[in-house]
């Protein structure tokens, strides 16, 4: 599927683009959120997990510490900027996440690129001045092609 492009001019515009995302979202489905620091990968979380009727964005943050956030049985928000090695990763059980019939939103989930799944829509979110961005999304679903 070709990618789809966006542009946010702020950081409102953003959450409203995550919520119009999040009613097109299938019921279960792993999200990578990616791009720099300051790229809005939270901001556009926020957004989503409001669509999702999950949380409000004020309640919605980065679990960079934490590195999950639970918002609902069907909502999880995971933050791998924290983590070096696989052998980190692995111990969080995120297979068993993705097991799950879930929205699961993953913020620098190309930093370990082997260990999602295939299946999966990535959301490159890049700044193109102070408060624009673009959002470029595609859905990658391999074995649906074949």
């Amino acid at each position: 599927m070709k990618p789809r492009i966006f542009h946010t001019r702020s950081e409102e515009e953003t959450i409203a683009l995550g919520e119009t995302l999040a009613v097109e979202l299938p019921a279960q489905a792993v999200v990578l959120l990616m791009g720099n620091l300051g790229a809005g990968k939270t901001t556009l979380a926020k957004g989503i997990v409001k669509g999702l009727g999950a949380a409000q964005p004020e309640e919605v943050s980065s679990p960079t510490f934490t590195l999950i956030h639970e918002y609902s049985p069907s909502v999880y928000h995971i933050d791998l900027y924290r983590l070096d090695q696989p052998t980190q990763v692995a111990t969080l059980g995120l297979d068993e996440i993705f097991d799950r019939q879930a929205i699961v939103l993953i913020e620098w989930g190309e930093r370990f690129p082997e260990l999602m799944p295939e299946d999966r829509i990535e959301i490159r979110l890049r700044m193109t001045g102070e408060d624009s961005r673009e959002i470029e999304i595609e859905a990658k679903f391999p074995a649906a092609s074949s």
